[in-house]
C-alpha cells in the first residue's frame, strides 16, 4: 500500500467524516466513519484498500462523539464486531454527565458508546493533547483534546486535533473543531499548525476561523462536505441560515490552496 489518504463519500450525500489512511509499511489508520448508513460502503472500501476480507486496522481514531462521526464504529462494534480486526481505538471524550448538561447533541451516541465499552475495552488507547506516537511510518502529534472550560459548541469543540507526518507531508486532522477550539490551539501552539494538507473543520463551515487556517496555510484541503453544504443550498434537511461554506472557500482561495478534495465528488484519494 502507498502513503495515501482515502476520504470516503457519503452514500446519502450528507455530512460525515470517514478517512482511511494507508502507509508505505502497510499500516491502516481510520478516522471516524460516519452515520450508520455509511457502514456497508466503509467496509467495502476498507476491504478493497487492504485486500483483506477481514481488514486489519492498526489504529481507529474517534474525533468526537457526534453520530455523523462515530456511528459506523458503533454499528460495527454492536452488530458485527468480527468484521474488522482493530488493534487500538483512540479517543478522548468529555464525560457523559458533562455532555448531558452542556450539549445534548451527543446524548444518544454517548449512551450507546458507554454501553458498548465492554466490547472494545481491551483495545482502548486513551489519548490526550501533547501525546506523540508512531503507527508504522506515520508519526502523530496530538495538539488538542477537549477542554471543559469551552462551554460553547461543546461537542464539536471537544474534537481531537492531531498532526500526522507521513511521506514527508504534514496532515492536520481537525474533526468538527469550532472557532473556540481553533483559537485555543492557535494561542498555545501556533508554531505547530503549519501543514501541507488540512481536513476542513466541521465539514468546511462554522468551524475554525480564518486566522487558524492562515496559520495552517495548506496547499491541499480535504472537505468532508456534501453537495448541498458545498453549495450553501437548502438540502440535507438542515437549517441553512448560518452556513458559511462559501465564505470559507473564499478564505482558502485567498490563502493560496492549490487543490481541494471534496466528498461531494465521490470517494477521494490523496496520494502523498
Amino acid at each position: 500500500m502507498k502513503n495515501a489518504i482515502h476520504m470516503l463519500k457519503s452514500v446519502t450525500d450528507t455530512i460525515c467524516l470517514s478517512l482511511i489512511i494507508t502507509t508505505e509499511d502497510d499500516k491502516v489508520i481510520v478516522v471516524d466513519g460516519g452515520f450508520p448508513t455509511e457502514t456497508d460502503h466503509f467496509l467495502e472500501s476498507l476491504r478493497a484498500i487492504t485486500g483483506q476480507e477481514r481488514p486489519h486496522i492498526d489504529t481507529w481514531f474517534l474525533t468526537h462523539p457526534h453520530d455523523d462521526h462515530i456511528s459506523v464504529f458503533l454499528k460495527i462494534m454492536r452488530e458485527m464486531p468480527d468484521a474488522v480486526d482493530v488493534d487500538c481505538i483512540r479517543f478522548n471524550f468529555p464525560s457523559i454527565q458533562f455532555l448531558a448538561r452542556e450539549d445534548q447533541s451527543a446524548e444518544g451516541t454517548m449512551t450507546e458508546f458507554t454501553e458498548l465499552l465492554p466490547v472494545f475495552a481491551d483495545r482502548i488507547c486513551f489519548t490526550s493533547g501533547g501525546d506523540e506516537f508512531d503507527v508504522g511510518a506515520a508519526h502523530f502529534e496530538v495538539l488538542y483534546t477537549h477542554d471543559y472550560e469551552l462551554n460553547r459548541n461543546v461537542c464539536n469543540n471537544a474534537s481531537m486535533v492531531f498532526m500526522i507526518t507521513l511521506g514527508g507531508k504534514k496532515i492536520l486532522i481537525t474533526g468538527d473543531s469550532g472557532v473556540e477550539a481553533g483559537q485555543k490551539i492557535l494561542r498555545l501552539a501556533p508554531e505547530k499548525l503549519k501543514a501541507d494538507i488540512c481536513q476542513m473543520a466541521h465539514h468546511g463551515q462554522n468551524g475554525c476561523d480564518r486566522a487558524f487556517y492562515e496559520a495552517v496555510a495548506p496547499e491541499i484541503c480535504l472537505w468532508p462536505t456534501p453537495t448541498w453544504l458545498w453549495n450553501n443550498d437548502a438540502g440535507g434537511g438542515y437549517n441553512t441560515h448560518s452556513w458559511q461554506t462559501v465564505i470559507v472557500q473564499g478564505w482558502m482561495n485567498e490563502i493560496g490552496v492549490k487543490t481541494n478534495y471534496i466528498a461531494k465528488d465521490g470517494d477521494q484519494i490523496c496520494e502523498l
